[in-house]
């Protein structure tokens, strides 16, 4: 020790003695290595053990001030790019919105639909990414009978909605094909206020 410094066994270097953690074994009451190495030694020792068990290791990456590491993604972005949670020691989520986005559609495909991306994919490409009424407009909402969950096929937004505006009924699907080919249903007027129905 020398006026107020100590030599680190670690990083062979005069530190100063509020950079060393206590030690009552030792002599000066201190650890013959410094926090910095410490920290560093101790980092590496359980990034080894869990490489022994297996298991995935991450490396510590500098993150900017005002940014945050994704996980899932492995980007650095900026806080706007997060939703928040209160109950994180960040105040942060652990995913960015991008991340969390893609995970919640998964996750919708999953609990409606019983389907994987993948599977909803596949389903598109049977039908040549083409919503399978209209044949035109690109397919990308998924439909399915409201009475058994069954998945139907992938439509685009407005084939989509028009069989949910018609309360997913067969005839009245019919009685729009019906009008749409010129036979509306026209009352006949026999008196002031009377119609008689077309047969």
């Amino acid at each position: 020790m020398f006026n107020g410094t100590k030599w680190c066994r670690g990083c062979s270097r005069d530190v100063p003695l509020s950079g060393f953690a206590l030690d009552r074994n030792r002599g000066d009451g201190l650890q013959p290595r410094c926090r910095e190495c410490v920290a560093e030694y101790s980092a590496a020792h359980y990034r080894r053990r869990q490489a022994a068990r297996g298991k995935v290791v991450r490396e510590k990456v500098d993150v900017p001030s005002g940014h945050k590491l994704c996980r899932q993604c492995g980007e650095v972005k900026p806080h706007s790019e997060w939703h928040k949670n209160a109950s994180a020691s960040d105040g942060l989520s652990t995913r960015c919105k991008a991340c969390r986005a893609i995970q919640g559609r998964a996750g919708h495909l999953k609990r409606s639909y019983g389907m994987t991306e993948a599977d909803r994919d596949e389903m598109i490409a049977a039908q040549d990414g083409l919503c399978c009424i209209c044949l035109k407009a690109p397919a990308i909402h998924v439909d399915h009978c409201h009475k058994t969950g069954r998945v139907r096929g992938v439509l685009c937004f407005n084939c989509n909605t028009a069989i949910g505006k018609l309360g997913d009924d067969p005839d009245a699907a019919r009685r729009v094909v019906s009008y749409l080919e010129g036979h509306a249903w026209k009352p006949t007027i026999v008196a002031q206020g009377v119609y008689r129905q077309p047969s």
